[in-house]
């Protein structure tokens, strides 16, 4: 039974009614019993019904708090494709307001391109075989909620069901359509971002290995399937890394930036220019005729490349490096052709740089020279290998050696004695410098020990210093350890560097210079007049002498304007208190063109070629040079 109050006065009310029945016909019990339990039944009814509906009201209120509120917009339509219903998120998303498209066809808002696609969409839910799936279409948005003037589309994910009931007759019949559409604007943006990095470089925003790859692959299929010609170039910018180190990346990524730029200008439409990655760029040139067409471009390119590049406070000149192959001529491949490419661009540079090389097949054969050579120099170390030859330098009064320059040999098993040109740049390029450089250093100090042990003449002895070993931050304290190990006096053992090593990075070479120099090694400056030092740091410098470059030797006499350029350097060497020496004097013409401008010292074969330490021992003794830094050494002993 009902319990509450509530429940027994609903009863004795229902008996009360009763009443004038019971005094006129009196009832049974079971009848009395019967007539409340009606009662309390009615009465609890009516109770479940009232709580019922309040429940109800309390659902939709819930659920059209939660339609309305959704991020998406919800929706639908009646069997016409109108719109019965839209929530708030219509505003956000399209821009109109639900009375706006309330009774408006579904084809208002949608994309005249995907019109088709949706209604083939609704037409499957009005049949209800399949499934809802999202489909990806664009619907129009508008700022200005007018139907007629749309500013943009949106990207939308739709979602569409049927809706069905039973007709009188109890068949299912079609009464509309609901769904969802998402807002996907953003993850379109995404995706399109991350397949714009995929294929794109972020620096330069020029495709990138890949989308070259994949361009020059489609390429190759029309060339093949027209019968025409396509070309492939490997651009390399000269010289990059000293802009790196003595300018800082910064700039350096803002000349790529002003390279990139000044490359396109360059290209047709139809051609693809993409970095592959630091300072090396790749083009593809599809239909073309002859390999004049592609020179032609490299031309332009070479030209445009004349033009200073204005980097901050700074004024740039660049220059490239070219390779250039053809397809099919050069190559049938992808892969072969890139690298062939790159093959011709090494040419270039071997070239003296800022050129153009067309591939052929003598350059392959020397690529692989080149990569055997690597590989027997990564050997050469453990084999035992290389040799140390000491240059003379020579004072010209008394015609004594006052002076050696000590320089690397390799002697190859099959390409016999090897001078670093050949070499030095491979070391370099692969790292193998450090442990060849360190050798060098221990090989001098060795025989430096033999010559003062057996009482041969001693002078001092000049090593080459590569940028590799100065730039790293213990090299002038591992130096002076290596002298202190091998107990050398430092006045004995010279280091050379060239300007380009300096320039390099001015502010962390010149205090390691100044440590060597304060503890008595003597600084050379190697190849002077043919890089980029300033005549303004030249006095600011830790060294001791100047080496002039055989560049301006070779041509003297001959040359006024190389016998002006030695006269005006060895003038400002002796204002500067600076040792000079002149390198490659050959004739004695040119060594009497030194006496009289006022050289004192020279190096070169007119006097002797680089010789073994055998063979150096034995020059000294005949030479009867070096005395006074053997007595130097002497009295310090």
């Amino acid at each position: 039974m009902v319990s509450g109050d509530a429940s027994i006065e609903s009863a004795i009310s229902a008996l009360r009614r009763g009443a004038y029945d019971f005094v006129r016909k009196p009832y049974e019990p079971d009848e009395i019993l019967k007539r409340v339990q009606n009662a309390l039944a009615s009465r609890r009814l009516e109770v479940e019904n009232r709580g019922m509906s309040k429940r109800l009201r309390r659902s939709e209120q819930w659920h059209r708090y939660l339609v309305h509120s959704s991020p998406d917009l919800i929706y639908s339509l009646d069997t016409e494709g109108r719109f019965t219903f839209v929530n708030k998120a219509v505003e956000r998303i399209l821009g109109f307001t639900k009375r706006e498209l309330l009774g408006k066809h579904y084809s208002a808002i949608i994309h005249d391109e995907d019109i088709l696609g949706v209604a083939q969409l609704f037409n499957e839910r009005r049949t209800g075989e399949r499934s809802s799936h999202g489909v990806e279409l664009r619907l129009k948005r508008t700022d200005d909620n007018r139907l007629h003037s749309p500013k943009r589309f949106v990207p939308v994910e739709l979602n569409a069901m049927g809706m069905y009931d039973n007709d009188s007759a109890g068949q299912r019949r079609f009464i509309g359509t609901y769904g969802v559409v998402r807002d996907i604007a953003d993850r379109k943006q995404a995706e399109k971002t991350i397949a714009y990095q995929a294929y794109h470089d972020l620096l330069t925003a020029l495709p990138n290995r890949a989308l070259f790859q994949d361009r020059l692959a489609q390429a190759m299929t029309q060339a093949k399937r027209n019968i025409t010609r396509l070309a492939v170039m490997f651009i390399d910018l000269d010289k990059f890394k000293f802009v790196n180190d003595s300018l800082g990346h910064v700039a350096g990524d803002k000349l790529l930036q002003a390279l990139a730029s000044r490359l396109r200008s360059c290209l047709r439409e139809v051609d693809t220019l993409a970095r592959m990655g630091g300072d090396e760029f790749v083009l593809l040139l599809p239909n073309i005729n002859e390999a004049s067409d592609a020179t032609l471009i490299a031309e332009k390119i070479l030209l445009a490349l004349q033009e200073k590049f204005v980097i901050g406070d700074h004024e740039l000149f660049a220059s490239v490096s070219i390779g250039i192959v053809l397809y099919p001529d050069d190559a049938s491949t992808s892969e072969n052709l890139i690298k062939r490419a790159d093959i011709a661009m090494y040419h270039a540079k071997n070239q003296g740089r800022n050129n153009y090389q067309l591939f052929n097949y003598t350059m392959d054969a020397q690529a692989s020279g080149r990569l055997a050579l690597v590989r027997d120099l990564r050997n050469a170390l453990e084999r035992n290998e290389f040799e140390v030859h000491y240059h003379p330098q020579v004072d010209i009064p008394s015609g004594r050696i006052i002076g050696l320059e000590a320089l690397l040999r390799w002697k190859h098993p099959a390409h016999g004695l090897l001078s670093p040109s050949s070499f030095i740049h491979l070391a370099e390029e692969t790292g193998i410098i450090g442990p060849i450089g360190e050798w060098v250093l221990r090989t001098v100090c060795g025989h430096a020990i033999e010559w003062r042990k057996a009482g041969h003449p001693l002078v001092r002895i000049a090593v080459n210093i590569s940028p590799q070993q100065i730039q790293k931050p213990d090299f002038a304290d591992k130096f002076l350890d290596l002298l202190g190990e091998y107990q050398i006096d430092p006045a004995l053992i010279g280091i050379e560097i060239t300007e380009s090593t300096i320039m390099k990075d001015v502010e962390k070479t010149v205090p390691k210079l100044r440590k060597l120099r304060d503890m008595g090694v003597e600084i050379s400056l190697d190849d002077f007049g043919t890089g980029y030092l300033s005549l303004s740091y030249l006095n600011k410098l830790p060294i001791h002498t100047i080496k002039v470059d055989q560049s301006f030797i070779r041509d003297i006499p001959q040359n006024a304007g190389h016998v002006s350029i030695v006269n005006a350097i060895a003038t400002m060497a002796r204002g500067l208190l600076l040792r000079l020496v002149i390198e490659g004097v050959e004739t004695k013409t040119q060594l009497d063109s030194l006496v009289g401008i006022g050289c004192n010292e020279y190096q070169g074969f007119l006097f002797a070629r680089p010789l073994s330490s055998e063979k150096t021992i034995e020059l000294l003794r005949i030479n009867h040079a070096g005395r006074r830094i053997e007595d130097k050494v002497a009295a310090q002993a």
